[in-house]
């Protein structure tokens, strides 16, 4: 019988588990506070791509959240490494305020596509600006794939039905680098030195936390 590992950190999601836009779930910053008197690591992790990582921790710590922004990992992370990776130069589908996790990234003569939340960006001459570049051999880059996400007045489309419609018009299938895929939150574990087996997943929707 194999020997379970002691817990060594936990991961927690961010909208929808701690806080929904401006507004903390009630109890989370005293279940937080009490979370971090035991002992273990604790990363937060998330999807969120409609800011910079730096922009959502300010706004976390303005509603007195105990966090600071390098126990953050994004999706967006994620996608900046996948693309110095595979050393690309992507179309960038995301809103305006989550560029600057893209900063010194070439996006010129884009051939690559990564797409993310970009309400102001998902229109027909930019999709189909995307669906071009993905026809002439681009690689699709899916930040994440959620079907919606929580605001105050109620659910929202989240990118994955716009990133589907892509992968159904250019018969491509796109790579997904955020939650709930399982690179995501092992090289999230990685940054504070953990195994899968060590730590535990804290989220809303279980659908979206591991693959």
């Amino acid at each position: 019988m194999a020997t379970r590992r002691a817990l060594k950190a936990v991961l927690i999601d961010l909208s929808g588990t701690l806080h929904i836009e401006d507004t903390a779930i009630s109890g989370a910053q005293e279940a937080l506070q009490k979370l971090r008197s035991a002992p273990v690591a604790v990363k937060f992790v998330t999807n969120t791509t409609k800011e910079c990582k730096r922009t959502l921790c300010e706004r976390l710590q303005k509603l007195n959240f105990d966090i600071h922004e390098d126990e953050i990992f994004t999706s967006l992370t994620a996608a900046r490494n996948l693309v110095e990776q595979e050393q690309v130069r992507p179309l960038l589908l995301v809103d305006d305020s989550a560029l600057e996790d893209f900063e010194g990234i070439d996006t010129s003569g884009p051939n690559a596509v990564v797409v993310g939340l970009a309400p102001q960006h998902f229109n027909y001459n930019t999709l189909n600006k995307a669906f071009r570049l993905i026809l002439d051999g681009a690689p699709l880059i899916a930040i994440h794939k959620a079907r919606y996400y929580k605001k105050l007045d109620g659910l929202s489309l989240g990118p994955g039905p716009f990133i589907t419609g892509l992968e159904y018009a250019t018969d491509v299938k796109a790579t997904v680098v955020g939650k709930p895929e399982k690179p995501f939150f092992v090289e999230a574990l990685r940054s504070i030195g953990c195994q899968p087996e060590e730590a535990v997943m804290i989220g809303d929707v279980c659908t979206e936390l591991v693959n």
